[in-house]
């Protein structure tokens, strides 16, 4: 074996070794929930949850709550004009229930009982 050959299969390793670490520090992995975040929203009745979504809706943080309350539960049923652009109606058929999250900055703008594709647009703007 040429020494070049080896220099190169050597330099080509390093790179792709060193290469590692800066698309983890890019992407990191994705976070799941844990057992007991799960346990503590599956404890709670679903007017417990509108009552917790309703009490922070347009605040920061309260997506958050959302993903808490319903680890994936939630499916998109409708896309409207609201907010402050999109609006996006996602459904939780364990609980019949519907939340509009305005996706440019994050929030919760609405929550109602039932089946909803579009909400009122007094309530999502």
């Amino acid at each position: 074996m040429k020494f070049t050959t080896l220099l190169t299969t050597v330099a080509l390793l390093s790179s792709l070794t060193v290469w590692n670490a800066p698309s983890q520090a890019i992407a990191p992995k994705i976070v799941q929930p844990t057992a007991s975040v799960t346990r503590i929203a599956a404890g709670e009745t679903a007017q417990e949850k509108i009552n917790k979504l309703t009490a922070v809706k347009g605040k920061e943080g309260s997506a958050e709550l959302m993903r808490m309350l319903y680890p994936k539960d939630l499916n998109p049923i409708g896309i409207q004009r609201g907010g402050a652009g999109t609006v996006v109606n996602l459904y939780s058929k364990a609980d019949n229930t519907t939340i509009s999250l305005c996706t440019t900055y994050d929030v919760i703008v609405a929550v109602r009982r039932g089946r909803i594709v579009r909400f009122p647009a007094a309530e999502v703007k």
